[in-house]
């Protein structure tokens, strides 16, 4: 569906959330989509979407961003995922991240490793800092926050080999764990944001925390790695 919208982007409705944040009539197309499918199969399955809020529910939840990397879609990029993440009882149980530009799907199960278009993925072996490929994002900047990614971008590049932006964290966080990046941080995110992707880089043995450690909940702020170069970046995150 989302390809449809992105072949006739010049015609397709875009409004402000605020000044730099947009939804476009693809975004909600995508989401509803979605949501009345989860709700047919499983009527008893909450859900989260990033566009139509709380659906009460169960055990279950879904949680679905439609269009993670709108910037990137509405200006006809091809860095833009459709993000879908599975709780039970606030455990992460399912995760699938799909990029239909590209035609990649990556997918996580809880303890059964993660795949990209079906085939086992593993996060690099990177070991040391200059050696590192990172990524990250700038919602934190969007929003005008004090704290945000820029400070951390200036002392960290002139530490690491390369940095990277997609604008869709779900999609960074996938290519951490398939090894194409070694290390990911980002802040002011929201769990639809990161939920699959979050699975994804465990599953494929890759560490995801907070900036202090904490690796319950889908914070704000976060931190994805291979497991030995995570805790050099941690503690550059936090210098």
């Amino acid at each position: 569906m989302s390809l449809e919208y992105r072949r006739k982007l010049a015609g397709i409705t875009i409004n402000r959330k605020h000044a730099k944040d947009f939804v476009t009539e693809a975004d909600v197309a995508v989401e509803r989509f979605l949501v009345e499918r989860i709700q047919k199969q499983y009527p008893d399955h909450a859900i989260f979407g990033e566009e139509s809020g709380v659906h009460a529910g169960g055990d279950w939840r879904w949680i679905i961003d439609p269009i993670d990397g709108t910037g990137s879609f509405m200006h006809g990029q091809p860095f833009y995922s459709i993000s879908i993440g599975v709780e039970y009882r606030g455990q992460l149980m399912l995760g699938a991240v799909s990029n239909p530009a590209i035609g990649e799907l990556f997918m996580a199960e809880k303890g059964r490793g993660a795949t990209c278009n079906g085939r086992p993925i593993r996060v690099s072996s990177c070991e040391t800092m200059i050696d590192a490929m990172l990524a990250t994002g700038f919602a934190c900047v969007r929003d005008n926050m004090e704290r945000n990614s820029l400070q951390h971008l200036n002392r960290l590049l002139p530490r690491i080999r390369d940095i990277r932006r997609t604008g869709s964290a779900a999609m960074d966080m996938c290519y951490v764990a398939c090894g194409r990046y070694d290390g990911y941080w980002e802040l002011n995110l929201k769990p639809y944001d990161i939920a699959a992707g979050t699975l994804i880089v465990r599953e494929a043995g890759g560490v995801v925390s907070d900036f202090s450690g904490g690796t319950t909940g889908l914070p704000s702020e976060i931190i994805a790695a291979t497991p030995t170069l995570y805790p050099l970046l941690r503690e550059a995150l936090n210098a």
